[in-house]
This record gives structure tokens, sequence and C-alpha cells, in this order.
């Protein structure tokens, strides 16, 4: 890589050695276990949790790009060490923030270990398990089921009340704000949390919540993060996650959202907001999933009225008019919206007392294997992408999908960002209508600081390339 290309650093700030144990996860380990645990990571594994290890690690500095991230801190290292009553970690040269008085940040070791709780499972238990068929959609709604399983996230014989809440790690004091206070009045009705885990809009509805649940009284709240690796470094899990999963991919990660939540509350984003909004339209829209009932609201303040405008055109011009009947937009209205989505979410207890299907796990949801399948974003595949009125409306959302997870590859993704600086930006082709849309929609995004945290300078991994009809 040469000079011009390479990463900038970030500024270089004071780091810690320091060797930990497990609490909260992986406390109970066999001598035998912690052999399989050092071999799986020594051959497959031990990079990849490297670099969510800094991740987690970096949590709470301004920062959504990886390859700096990396760069900066390229002698951190963290090594597993058996001993004899179970496992260690040996870390150097990690990020001093990570610490207080010398001791790591409990709720940062708890990530820690849970992320590499996951990577673990996934490596060892998943990815070469015969009994997860990871080419049929059977078999990777099973290996999602087991990976919140193993991480016991899922709760059963509780009534529906977990509320998925989306939206941007790069958003205004404003509306960071607001979600915090929709966050506050879902607390008061008992709703726990579920987010992307990271900054911004997966932040704010958690510390509200955690207000209206004290209020309460509510014992055992869960502020539930899901995550993967890619994505991680951009958006490390925020302090109030108490409940954290790392899924191999975003396919799997959305499919988790969707399984789990019993509604969804839709915050200002960027990219990876409309990602997710396309991801779920597009399975709402397919006619095997017609009598499924999934509350979906847009909210913000009244600053962000141009946004839901914006998101509201990109989704009715793609996928047509009628498409609106599958949510809700409600603008500066914070304890309305959290009643809309209370109010929905019994109804959505009622249908699966009535359908026999289990409250945690949302199990007659048909997702189609399309939506399954990773995406691997690279130049050739991200232009062969079929933008067009011409396909079936829910096969158009999820190559649209696929186009949105590319720019979030390109913007935030260690790798992505090496391909985009390697390769220059990404192509998307598809009809006229749907690319007009779609310029104008993300340079409203670009315009409104959606693409990186505020402070950034952003530099587009995107171009767009009309066609006929």
């Amino acid at each position: 890589m040469d000079a011009m290309n390479k990463p900038e650093r970030l500024p270089r700030k004071p780091t810690v050695d320091t060797e930990v144990t497990p609490r909260g996860t992986l406390e109970l380990l066999s001598q035998r276990e912690v052999q399989q645990l050092r071999s799986a990571a020594d051959t497959r594994i031990l990079e990849l949790f490297r670099r969510c290890a800094l991740a987690v690690l970096n949590t709470g500095d301004d920062t959504d790009d990886a390859a700096a991230l990396f760069e900066t801190y390229h002698d951190f290292s963290i090594e597993i060490i058996q001993r004899t009553r179970g496992l260690k970690l040996n870390i150097k040269n990690a990020p001093a923030t990570a610490f207080v008085d010398g001791r790591m940040v409990e709720g940062i070791r708890q990530h820690l270990f849970a992320v590499l709780r996951d990577l673990v499972y996934i490596g060892n238990e998943i990815d070469t398990n015969r009994r997860f068929d990871l080419s049929s959609s059977e078999g990777i709604t099973d290996a999602v089921f087991h990976i919140l399983k193993q991480a016991r996230v899922m709760v059963p014989d509780v009534r529906p009340n977990l509320v998925v809440c989306w939206g941007g790690h790069s958003i205004s004091r404003v509306e960071y704000e607001y979600t915090k206070e929709v966050g506050y009045h879902l607390g008061l009705r008992g709703l726990d949390i579920c987010t992307g885990c990271g900054p911004g809009a997966m932040k704010g509805p958690m510390k509200g919540a955690a207000i209206g649940h004290v209020k309460q009284r509510v014992a055992g709240a869960r502020y539930i993060g899901l995550t993967e690796p890619g994505i991680i470094a951009a958006e490390p899990p925020n302090p109030m996650v108490n409940h954290l999963v790392v899924l191999p991919d975003i396919e799997k990660r959305l499919e988790a959202f969707v399984r789990m939540g019993h509604g969804i509350i839709v915050f200002p984003g960027g990219a990876g907001t409309a990602e997710e909004v396309l991801y779920l339209l597009g399975l709402l829209i397919d006619p095997v999933n017609a009598e499924q009932r999934f509350p979906v609201i847009f909210t913000g303040p009244a600053s962000s009225a141009a946004y839901f405008d914006s998101l509201d055109l990109l989704i009715t011009t793609a996928l047509g008019e009628e498409v609106r009947r599958l949510y809700k937009i409600v603008i500066d209205d914070a304890p309305g919206a959290a009643q809309w989505i209370g109010r929905r979410i019994r109804k959505v207890q009622g249908q699966r007392r009535t359908s026999g299907d289990a409250y945690y796990f949302n199990w007659l949801l048909k997702v189609s294997l399309e939506s399954q399948q990773p995406f691997h974003v690279t130049h050739k595949n991200v232009a062969n992408l079929r933008l067009r009125h011409d396909m079936p409306r829910h096969e158009l959302a999820v190559n649209l999908r696929r186009a949105f997870s590319a720019i979030v590859t390109g913007n935030v993704k260690d790798h992505g960002i090496r391909m985009i600086r390697e390769h220059g930006p990404f192509t998307l082709h598809g009809d006229r209508d749907i690319m007009d849309v779609l310029e104008k929609v993300l340079g409203e995004f670009i315009a409104q600081g959606r693409m990186k945290l505020p402070g950034a300078r952003y530099e587009s991994c995107f171009r767009l390339a009309a066609e006929p009809s």
C-alpha cells in the first residue's frame, strides 16, 4: 500500500497491559474445553477475536474508521492463557480508556468474553457442524436460533416485550435526545430494548429505557446488542448493553433482529438504517408473510421530518405506494410513538398465542434464502446488482438492501475502506427513477452528516449509473 492510500492513524493515546479472567460468561470450563478453545483460536479465530476485542476496548472513542483504528493500535495483542481453573486473557497495548484505576471496566470485560464466546461457538459449532445446512433457509434460521440460545438472550414464557430500535451512529444531539425520550416511555411500559449495540440511536433508547425501568422497579431488564465482526469496530458495544451477541454476518444479524423482536422503531440514521428498513420491508411484502403482524414505526424530532420524507420517497418509488401500509411515521411525539408500539405489541402477543408460535423467536416469519445468503461486497458483485422494476418487489428490496450494505461496507468496514482506496468507488446500476431517488437520498445523507461521525470528512464510496428502461 503506497503512502497516499495508507489509512491515517488516530492520535495515539495511552495504553495498558493487563490480564483478565471471565465474569458473566465462560467462567466454568473444563481443561479440555479450554484446550479446544485455545486450539481453535490459534488456528482460525484469534486474529478475528483480536480485531473485535480491540474495538470493544476502544468503546467510547469518537471514530468509525475501522482501518484507522487497526492501524493506530497495530501492536495490540491478546492471548488466551490456560490455567487450572479455566482461562485468562493476556492483553498488551490496550486503549487505556477501557480501564479505571488500572482495572478494566466491568461492562467492557463482559463484552470482551461475550465476543470470545460467540466467535468460538460459531467457528466450532456452526461453521464446521454438518447439523447446520447453511445452504438452506431452514438451516440458516436454525443456526441463528442456536447462536442466540447459546448467548442466553431468549427468555421463554415471557410475554412479548422486546422492541428493536434501529437508527444511525452519526446523528445530531437533538435526534439523540429524542431517542432517549422514546426509550424512557418504552421503559415506563416495561418494554425491553434491542439495538445494533453501537452509539447514537442505538445507545439513546437504552439510556432512556433504563430510567423508565428504574421508576417502574423493573428487575432484569434486557438491553440486547446484536453486532457482527465486520461492523463492530465502527459500532463498538455501548456501555448500556447487558446482553451482547456477535452474529457471523450482517444477514444473520438482521434475521436475529426480526426473529427476536416484537416491534421495530426506526430512528433517523444513514445507509445502515436504510439497509435495515429495506431488509424488513422486503420480508413483509413477500406474499408468504401476508398474515404476519409486525408493527413498524418511523419516528424522530421535528428536525428529522425531511429525513423520513426522503426514506418514504425511496421506499415508495422503488417498491410502490401500497408499501406505506406496513409502517407508520410519527414526528415529534415520543410518548405517542411508545404508546403506539406498546399497543401493537399486545396484538402481536394475541397472534402468537393463536398461531402457537413462540413468544421469544418468530418461527412462522418466512425469510427467503436470498435475504439470508451473505452478500460478498466486491466491485464486481455490486456492479452486477439489478435495481429494476421488472423484477418482483421483494427481490428488488433484497438488491436495494445489498446496495446499501455495500455503501456501509465502503464507509466504515475495514476491508471495504481498503477496497475503495485501492479500486475506487462502487458503481450501482438501475432504472433511472430508482437512480434519481438514490442520488437524492444519499446526497441528503451526506449533506446532513449521516455517513460519518461529526467532524469526519466524507469521501463517497459509490457512484450511480442509470440504465435505459
